[in-house]
């Protein structure tokens, strides 16, 4: 879904001729000599020269092998954690006197060398850049290492810092972007593919939008950016918002945003939040540009929808399922297994536009669950997640909307449509926190 970020020429590591297998003693010197450069870089040398010495571990650092990586994580991990016993000492030093002293001293002892060493390694040029793909790299191996969690979680704690909404420069990206950009625009869009440079310039014009996050250590690399279609009315299906063809809307028309597309652009940068920024600071940016505005709403897919309907059954032992619903839900589940056999594996070939109308109102009716229930559990799909956590408010399904191969593999053609009212954002923000989601009355009516 997305491809490795491409970074300035000041980010890549200096050339050093071809490449050669490495030996497993040479792959040991190159480790120690990272390490011993980490601890000069936190020494009180390291201080006084970080920029020079966190240049040449950013250049060692880029130069790794995944496998050396993975090792230097390791070493993050075991050598430069918090003290244990200094932690024990100033917590009981705390707990016997909660003084503001004690509490300073407590945060010290606790707090990672690591995290030092990272905020020194940020002073190098293109040092955010490459502690970005570092932990790119971390979170492609921590399923496999959760002895590195802590290790995560000092990446993602600075990069939060790094990244807030605060420190970012919100860009309209148009036609008249540097070819660069907008290459990244067709490379990272994660939700509706960019066929080339015609369907991109549609997707431009004047009744089309593009807003992209920059960060000042990343200024050529939208971090994410987020497609607005300027339409009469909330729209119901994809195909018409990204038709290449279609003919440009005048502004007087122009009565909806739509937000039909948000892509992240950075990897590195996962569970940092962006995107709920960016929605808003769009919306606010747009209602200036048109107070005839009234309606700021998503066209959203529900990836995951199909796989969840297949692992979904057992209705009846459900509990925290109201017992009418329970029962409904079970015969929309009972009618399609019959239909598109036990396993639905027969949904793969499903066609859409010839459903019968009673398998059509029982996928909606789950589908209508999945979204209006599931959300505040794991089970939840994370596009409705995202959005309701923003302060979305659950809006209308929408019956073949998408009918993409991706479309209908992901969610059988279903979208929906999440309204955001701007004056009503914080408090279903609220509401969803405490596993409360928002809906419109044609989505509770269902259930």
């Amino acid at each position: 879904m997305f491809g490795l970020p491409s970074f300035s020429s000041t980010d890549k590591a200096a050339p050093r001729g071809p490449a050669r297998p490495a030996s497993p003693a040479a792959d040991a010197r190159r480790l120690n000599r990272v390490a011993a450069t980490c601890r000069r870089l936190l020494s009180e040398r390291g201080e006084a020269n970080s920029v020079a010495i966190a240049a040449e571990l950013r250049e060692d650092l880029m130069a790794l092998a995944p496998e050396q990586r993975v090792a230097f994580f390791e070493l993050l991990e075991s050598q430069f954690g918090p003290e244990p016993m200094a932690v024990l000492t100033a917590a009981q030093r705390y707990a016997q006197e909660p003084s503001a002293a004690n509490l300073i001293g407590l945060t010290a002892a606790a707090e990672p060398p690591r995290q030092e060493l990272l905020r020194r390694l940020n002073r190098a040029p293109g040092g955010t850049a490459a502690i970005v793909k570092l932990r790119r790299a971390l979170l492609e191996v921590l399923k496999t290492r959760p002895e590195l969690l802590a290790v995560e979680a000092d990446f993602q704690h600075l990069l939060s810092s790094w990244f807030n909404a605060g420190f970012l420069r919100m860009e309209q990206v148009d036609w008249r972007s540097s070819a660069a950009l907008l290459e990244r625009i067709i490379e990272h869009e994660a939700v509706h593919a960019i066929d080339g440079w015609n369907d991109l310039r549609r997707r431009l014009q004047p009744d089309r939008r593009c807003f992209a996050f920059f960060h000042p250590q990343l200024p050529e690399e939208p971090l994410i950016f987020v497609e607005v279609a300027l339409v009469p009315e909330m729209p119901d299906a994809i195909g018409p918002l990204i038709d290449p063809a279609s003919a440009p809307l005048a502004p007087r028309s122009f009565k909806v945003a739509t937000f039909y597309s948000i892509s992240n652009c950075q990897p590195g940068l996962k569970g940092v939040s962006l995107g709920n920024f960016l929605i808003k600071r769009v919306a606010e940016h747009l209602k200036a540009e048109f107070p005839q505005l009234r309606t700021f709403c998503t066209l959203s897919p529900i990836p995951g929808f199909a796989e969840w309907l297949r692992g979904s059954g057992g209705w009846a032992e459900r509990a925290d399922v109201r017992p009418r619903l329970r029962e409904k839900l079970a015969e929309a589940d009972a009618l399609l297994r019959e239909r598109f056999s036990a396993d639905l594996s027969g949904l793969g070939s499903f066609d859409v536009e010839a459903a019968e109308p009673a398998q059509r109102e029982a996928i909606e009716l789950l589908a209508t669950h999945y979204l209006a229930h599931e959300s505040v559990t794991p089970r939840g799909n994370a596009v409705a997640k995202f959005h309701l956590g923003n302060g979305a408010r659950l809006e209308r399904l929408n019956w073949a909307a998408d009918r993409s191969r991706k479309g209908l593999k992901q969610s059988l053609g279903l979208m929906v449509n999440y309204l955001y009212d701007l004056g009503e954002v914080e408090e279903r923000h609220e509401r969803f926190m405490h596993g409360e989601v928002v809906s419109a009355r044609r989505i509770t009516q269902k259930l």
